[in-house]
């Protein structure tokens, strides 16, 4: 009763009626959804009943679906000449009160981002996701930003980091992004990065290790360490230690390794079963591209699992994840023989 007295409706008895300043809607698929217009957010149950709800049969005759330029559904009737942006099927709805399929059923690799932070509205919360100008790390970005958190995209180049900002404000022009310089190859820069982002006095709920090379010839850093152990373990590894006080303070907080199926295909130890450090960072001479990309991969989580162990008394979870088996992107783009190999392999992945 006091929500209902709140919205100014302690006195009607229909659970139906909506509040002031909510707008029942429709997806193209038939599924009804809310609109609060005072708070400019949506969700998909009824603010009063908390039902969910889908329009039950076809379209009435002479009616057609089509949707406008900001991907709003609105409805035409051909016979009376008339647009509208109501459903002529509200009229018509039933419940949707589905018993809930277990986790591993709910998702699948079909599933997008979007679809998995449906309904959800992360307003308040702040990400960082590096490496986010392109590929996963910006469909990533793009989610977040889109359910209503602040998304900070960490980025070695900043020109493309912008592009990508704006590619999520054309989706949304209310959406809370931004662009920050990091170079994982400099831990200069990844100093420079933590600095300036706890110059900003926000939290950090979500911190996503993203950025990844991938078959690069052998180079040393600024740091003298070899490239691919640097940006895709070393630096993130570095990052969260200096963004760790943040995290704590932020709890419940997550730091999210995206790592790879093919960290099972390599060793870190020596014959004697010690870690041999001269794996990790070899010499010319000793370089393998695709070994060095799976040993990067695997102490990405081993990472996680000790960082998990230590900080979730802390309210900190840490999570290693494979993104999926051969997902499109521009990974490969350091040699062309495995820009080749991802080319023909395209028609076989997921598409971003």
């Amino acid at each position: 009763m006091a929500a209902l007295k709140y919205a100014g409706l302690e006195d009607t008895d229909s659970e139906e009626e909506l509040p002031p300043g909510w707008e029942e809607r429709t997806t193209r698929d038939g599924w009804v959804y809310y609109a609060n217009h005072l708070e400019e957010k949506t969700q998909w149950e009824h603010p009063k009943s908390g039902k969910r709800k889908r329009v039950a049969g076809g379209l009435p005759y002479g009616w057609e679906q089509e949707t406008d330029e900001s991907g709003q559904v609105y409805f035409v009737d051909h016979i009376n000449k008339r647009t509208t942006y109501l459903d002529p099927r509200l009229a018509f709805t039933v419940e949707d009160n589905p018993a809930k399929p277990p986790t591993r059923q709910k998702y699948d690799g079909n599933s997008t981002a979007m679809e998995i932070l449906q309904g959800r509205d992360l307003s308040g919360k702040v990400v960082i996701i590096t490496g986010a100008n392109s590929g996963i790390g910006f469909e990533t970005a793009k989610s977040f930003a889109l359910h209503g958190a602040y998304v900070i995209l960490a980025c070695r180049n900043m020109s493309r980091g912008n592009d990508a900002v704006q590619r999520i404000l054309e989706e949304w022009h209310k959406a809370k992004v931004e662009a920050m310089t990091l170079d994982l190859a400099s831990l200069h820069s990844v100093q420079n990065f933590a600095e300036a982002f706890k110059s900003k006095n926000v939290p950090l709920h979500i911190l996503i290790c993203n950025a990844a090379t991938f078959g690069a010839p052998w180079c040393l850093t600024e740091d003298g360490l070899e490239s691919t152990f640097q940006v895709n373990h070393l630096g993130h590894f570095y990052l969260v230690q200096l963004l760790e006080d943040v995290l704590r303070s932020s709890s419940p907080a997550r730091v999210v390794m995206v790592s790879s199926e093919s960290h099972r295909f390599t060793e870190i130890k020596d014959s004697s079963g010690k870690l041999d450090f001269s794996l990790l960072s070899p010499s010319k001479k000793e370089y393998w591209a695709m070994l060095a990309y799976n040993r990067s991969k695997l102490c990405n989580i081993l990472f996680s699992n000790e960082l998990n162990r230590r900080l979730s008394p802390h309210g900190v979870t840490s999570n290693s994840v494979h993104p999926g088996n051969m997902i499109y992107s521009s990974i490969h783009r350091s040699w062309w023989v495995y820009t080749l190999l991802f080319t023909l392999a395209r028609p076989f992945t997921k598409s971003m």
